[in-house]
């Protein structure tokens, strides 16, 4: 699975010097990826299944799930505010600060989810409290993969960049694994249990999850590159603002990276939307929708690294265009399936497009999106691409459900074709970097 070494150009000797320790930063990425996404997908397994029935009950059933998922995008909308604060942090501070905050962030708010009163036993206070802690899950995210991806990426070596980057997202993965394996057992639990004590389980395991993030991460050391960057003169490394220099270096890149994130409404409409649409509307089982997430996942986690390995061979752009026009393309079959209620053709359509398919932009956007900046900005410049880019995507199963009740399954399968293609054209216009030596990403080509 590893790839071999690449001969890069000569100027790739000017790489910052200093301790490297990628294997240690990647796997500290995966598993503090894990722990930290696992917070962060419980609550889109809990809002897709269970939380319209708890905090916005409604004579339409209906309504109540639009609402509920309406929740899970509310994170979406912090993850931009969250952007530009630990954007900053980071950059100023260091990348493993901030890993360690946003691991505090979001352990507390989870664990506060699971201690919520319902809309039966406080009426309307109880949503406007599920929303508050949504809102600090999506403040702790802005910062989460963007530092882990920058201080992977500044470990690595110059030619295996995609291939340890990737290991963030390989364990955002695991999370999310982890967190539907959670509610595969809590789904066979009689109804009156699990809407009275039995969902809360998972949000209170996130207390287990704080402690073993924060032991992994503060041990691990801080990035040559940033270490070079402050110790360089004022102008190149150390500055007050980092997102000022951002925005009059390299704005562009900013904007890129927000209409290349589009992408993620596929995994938002697979991993959320299709599981309420499956379960509620189309009645299958609980178990059945929740084991494809799970095996898609799996599948994913070997993926995810391979496509990165190629990567550093071929490039990153075109492995993110395999990826988004092939998701393009799978998701009409996909739907179909889900709403013809052909369980075997869902788990054929469903492992391809999210399993293989979707793992090509999940493997190579960690390098890639992080590649477009240099050392001095480069957590403020992803942050705030990818939080800004990730509004819509967490709003996609709201938008989904709507669509479906107004026009059907052929209205979400447009609404994310359409999504995933504009991601396509935004990642054509970006800079190719899989041979750009560290010291050169961020700079015009000459």
């Amino acid at each position: 699975m590893l790839a071999e070494p690449i001969t890069l150009p000569v100027e790739s000797s000017q790489e910052p010097e200093g301790i490297r320790t990628p294997k240690k930063a990647a796997i500290a990425a995966w598993i503090g990826s894990a722990l930290e996404y696992y917070d962060f997908f419980v609550y889109g397994t809990a809002a897709a299944l269970i939380f319209g029935k708890l905090f916005f009950p409604s004579k339409d059933p209906m309504v109540g799930t639009i609402a509920a998922l309406a929740t899970f995008g509310a994170g979406y909308v912090a993850r931009p505010i969250g952007s530009f604060f630990l954007g900053h942090l980071g950059d100023k501070y260091g990348r493993k600060k901030v890993l360690i905050l946003t691991l505090i962030m979001m352990g507390v708010s989870t664990f506060l989810v699971g201690c919520l009163p319902t809309f039966n036993q406080v009426g309307i206070l109880a949503p406007i409290l599920l929303v508050t802690c949504r809102l600090l899950q999506g403040l702790s995210a802005a910062g989460e993969q963007a530092g882990a991806n920058s201080m992977s990426l500044e470990h690595a070596p110059a030619h295996r960049r995609a291939f340890f980057t990737s290991w963030t997202l390989s364990g955002t993965q695991g999370g999310l694994i982890l967190a539907t394996l959670v509610f595969i057992p809590l789904g066979r639990m009689p109804e009156a249990q699990l809407l009275s004590w039995g969902w809360r389980i998972p949000f209170f395991f996130s207390a287990f999850v704080v402690g073993a993030g924060i032991w992994i991460r503060r041990t691990l050391e801080e990035t040559p590159a940033f270490k070079a960057a402050q110790k360089a003169p004022k102008i190149e490394g150390k500055v007050k603002l980092p997102i000022s220099v951002l925005f009059r270096e390299n704005p562009s890149s900013v904007f890129k990276i927000i209409f290349a994130c589009l992408y993620s409404v596929v995994s938002t409409v697979f991993a959320v939307f299709t599981l309420s649409y499956g379960v509620n509307q189309m009645h299958i089982a609980k178990s059945t929708m929740l084991t494809l997430v799970v095996l898609a996942n799996v599948i994913a986690l070997g993926a995810i690294p391979t496509w990165a390995v190629i990567a550093d061979r071929i490039g990153r752009k075109p492995i993110f265009l395999i990826g988004t026009l092939g998701c393009s393309v799978l998701v009409w079959p996909f739907l179909w399936a889900v709403q013809s209620r052909n369980v075997p053709l869902i788990f054929v359509f469903g492992l391809l497009l999210s399993g293989v398919l979707y793992s090509a932009n999940n493997g190579i956007w960690p390098s890639m999106f992080n590649e477009q900046f240099a050392t001095r900005y480069r957590l403020s410049g992803t942050a705030i691409g990818t939080q800004f880019g990730n509004v819509l995507p967490g709003f996609a199963p709201a938008i989904a459900a709507s669509l479906l009740k107004s026009g059907g399954w052929t209205y979400v399968a447009i609404f994310t074709c359409v999504a995933a293609l504009i991601s396509s054209i935004a990642a054509i216009t970006m800079r190719e970097t899989y041979n750009v030596p560290m010291d050169q990403l961020g700079k015009k080509c000459a």
